[in-house]
């Protein structure tokens, strides 16, 4: 994609295309009042306070609004004006959210773009003029909050984006289609795979059979990898008191993202929002030697964060999920080779579920606050990066990007439509060893500080799950199809010859339904379809008097009539789930 057009670059023209978008907006609805509009990752947005709610037949008629702009090729001119020019320019106008954000900036000057009529408050740069907008569109509505605090103005926001090139905007269109397709939200639902209850609670998630089987495929191999490579496995309370977070620091760190206390017996409970000062507990249960390390700690552990309801997204972003955790403690001659086992089991794992290109990122010491030495955040950075540098993928450095209490690496995936996500992610940890006064003994005999590595593969059940939804649009491969094969009939007469199909194929452990409905069979067949179920086996009167099954796929190919012993191996074939190595 191209990221400059010589004299500005894509993310001055999409910022710039968010100006535009505002100037066509007051003109059309000068009741409106505007807020920001910067440009972001794939596009722009612009903010607004209108009295009246946006609707999809506004957008076309600010597009063609935004299009009379452009073919005007109004310049855009930068003047200056002190803070409280800046001020009285805005007061008659009532556009409160620019006052605001006047007040709060330091400089006294305050820098000014108009494009004909319109004039706003910006830092820039901008393009040079408006017809230098070639490739546009706007996209969607969505409701944000004045500077993200539920407590402040509602305000609708647009989106939009705005391309180079027609090719470009063209591939990027597509993409969103087909992302939409995907989305994991409709297809939960088409494919019964969970929901969710406003009454019940924002981001709480229900699991139905369909999906819980799926989910349950997931664990039953996560736990199968975890024991071949050397963890234990454990299960902590949903609920402890605060002290235990009073110690670990989260009621210091993470208050605003904690549910409230609950009163038992007088003593004030929460339900946890991290898995850690759990493990560490049963860490320190007892005496641990120096020949024990790494002590490898794992849990499928449910976790509860307060989110505001705006941010709340699918399976994407919720208030309870469950978190793929493992605390790893080591010694400090060990950081390096168990960084690199545990980097080459979160990309085992990822591949496993058919990601094959990562963007990796390590995030290395904050500059103002952390904790622990500088040597020792030395030592873990080098780890990590040795880590990294032995794994042979390419990746960037986020220069103080790490946590507090450690740096990390962070792994993202690349979908089967080129997005990326955020899955796993390895963290080094000073703090909490040192909070719990957890030790070991030494070669010395004498008492030993472990590191901590706090690591998890997916990231959280929930994200992963929508992440696979979104990348397999739903057809799930063979072992993780929730429903293998479907059986249909196409008249009553096979009803009994189905019914031993079904029972044959389950007794070789594969998961089946039988479609005995009294419907056609050009019905049955398309339902199933829909149901992306991988093989769909029909019988007739042909079928019964040979003692075979017909058999096409969720895609439309015919595999032809196959004897049930040969079907049942091609299903064998393709049913091999993944491999646990130590």
């Amino acid at each position: 994609m191209e990221t400059n057009a010589g004299d500005f670059t894509l993310e001055t023209l999409r910022h710039s295309t968010a100006h535009i978008l505002a100037a066509a907006v007051t003109e059309l609805f000068p009741e409106t009042r505007i807020a920001i509009g910067p440009a972001i990752e794939e596009g722009f947005y612009y903010d607004f306070d209108r009295p009246a709610p946006f609707t999809p037949e506004d957008l076309n008629t600010i597009e063609k609004k935004m299009e009379k702009i452009i073919k005007a090729n109004y310049e855009f001119v930068r003047t200056e004006k002190t803070k409280d020019e800046a001020i009285s320019f805005f007061e008659p106008r009532g556009e409160k959210y620019k006052i605001e954000l006047i007040k709060e900036l330091p400089a006294e000057k305050v820098s000014f773009y108009q494009s004909g009529a319109f004039i706003d408050m910006c830092r820039g740069p901008h393009i040079p003029s408006t017809g230098k907008v070639k490739h546009f569109k706007l996209l969607s509505l969505a409701g944000a909050y004045w500077r993200g605090d539920a407590n402040r103005e509602q305000l609708q926001r647009i989106y939009g984006t705005a391309f180079f090139s027609k090719e470009e905007m063209e591939e990027y269109l597509k993409r969103i289609e087909e992302a939409k397709k995907r989305d994991h939200r409709r297809l939960g639902k088409a494919l019964d795979l969970f929901s969710l209850h406003e009454e019940v609670g924002g981001g709480l998630v229900h699991w139905h059979p369909k999906g819980t089987l799926v989910r349950f495929l997931i664990e039953d191999y996560w736990r199968k990898l975890h024991y071949s490579r050397g963890y234990e496995l454990v299960v902590t309370p949903h609920i402890a008191s605060e002290e235990i977070y009073r110690i670990s620091g989260h009621l210091e760190n993470y208050i605003d993202f904690m549910y409230g206390a609950m009163d038992i017996e007088g003593r004030p409970y929460r339900v946890k929002p991290m898995n850690c000062p759990g493990h560490i507990m049963i860490y320190k249960t007892r005496l641990h030697s120096y020949r024990e390390l790494p002590i490898r700690i794992a849990e499928m552990g449910t976790v509860y964060r307060f989110e505001k309801g705006g941010v709340l997204h699918g399976l994407m972003r919720v208030r309870g999920f469950t978190i793929d955790d493992a605390h790893i403690l080591v010694a400090p001659d060990q950081v390096e080779e168990e960084m690199i086992r545990v980097l080459t089991m979160a990309l085992d794992f990822l591949r496993t579920f058919g990601f094959s290109e990562f963007a990796i990122f390590l995030a290395t010491r904050p500059q103002e606050k952390y904790v622990g030495k500088p040597d020792d955040w030395e030592m873990a950075e080098k780890s990590l990066r040795i880590a990294l540098e032995k794994s042979g993928l390419p990746f960037e450095v986020d220069e103080g990007g790490g946590a507090f209490y450690g740096p990390k690496i962070d792994v993202k995936v690349k979908d089967s439509i080129g997005r990326l996500w955020q899955c796993s992610t390895i963290q080094f940890d000073f703090n909490l060893p040192e909070r719990f006064d957890i030790t070991y003994i030494d070669q010395s005999n004498k008492k030993a500080r472990p590191y901590m590595i706090h690591r998890a593969l997916m990231g959280s059940m929930e994200r992963f799950f929508g992440v696979l939804v979104e990348h397999y649009g739903g057809a799930f491969p063979l072992w993780l199809a929730p429903v293998q094969v479907v059986v249909m009939n196409i008249t009553d007469k096979q009803l009994n010859y189905g019914s031993d199909i079904v029972a044959r194929l389950k007794t070789e452990g594969f998961r089946v339904e039988f479609d005995a409905r009294n419907e056609k069979i050009g019905l049955k067949i398309r339902e199933a379809t829909m149901q992306k179920i991988p093989y769909l086996v029909i019988i007739g009167d042909r079928e019964v008097e040979a003692g075979a099954v017909a058999v096409r796929t969720m895609a439309g190919q015919d595999i032809g009539t196959k004897p049930l012993a040969e079907f049942i191996q091609i299903l064998k074939d393709g049913n091999k789930g993944p491999e646990c190595r130590a």
